[in-house]
């Protein structure tokens, strides 16, 4: 019996996964389970794609410290995305600029891109996922 990730011939069916990451960091499970399911989807091999918007910009900026709020630091673990090979990752321009960010600012290498070069990237994927 096949199973999702095989074709008839056998070899596995790469497909196109994009994660859009809206949520601030903490506060919320979104951020961290996001994270989790892009590690599942790089380790089964998937072209995954990451994308920050809105508030999920401060995902990946430098310096957090969880300290005060009794949370795990999981903003570390983007940088091990590249041993993931997950290395298509994407920042809103208009997101950052409206938080006075800039790519200077952020933990990991991204491609700044506008929002209708994001929505080019969604419709080029075979599943989208966001949090």
């Amino acid at each position: 019996m096949m199973d999702d990730w095989e074709d008839e011939d056998g070899p596995e069916v790469v497909k196109k996964f994009l994660y859009l990451n809206r949520k601030a960091p903490y506060g919320t499970i979104y951020a961290l389970e996001s994270l989790e399911k892009v590690l599942v989807a790089a380790a089964f091999e998937q072209d995954v794609s990451m994308v920050f918007c809105d508030d999920g910009v401060f995902q990946i900026v430098k310096g957090q410290s969880t300290d005060g709020i009794g949370m795990k630091n999981f903003s570390p673990t983007f940088r091990a995305l590249e041993g993931y090979d997950v290395e298509k990752l994407y920042v809103e321009k208009e997101s950052l600029e409206a938080r006075g960010l800039s790519e200077d600012d952020l933990l990991v290498d991204v491609e700044v891109v506008t929002s209708a070069e994001i929505q080019d990237l969604i419709d080029d994927q075979d599943v989208v996922m966001s949090s």
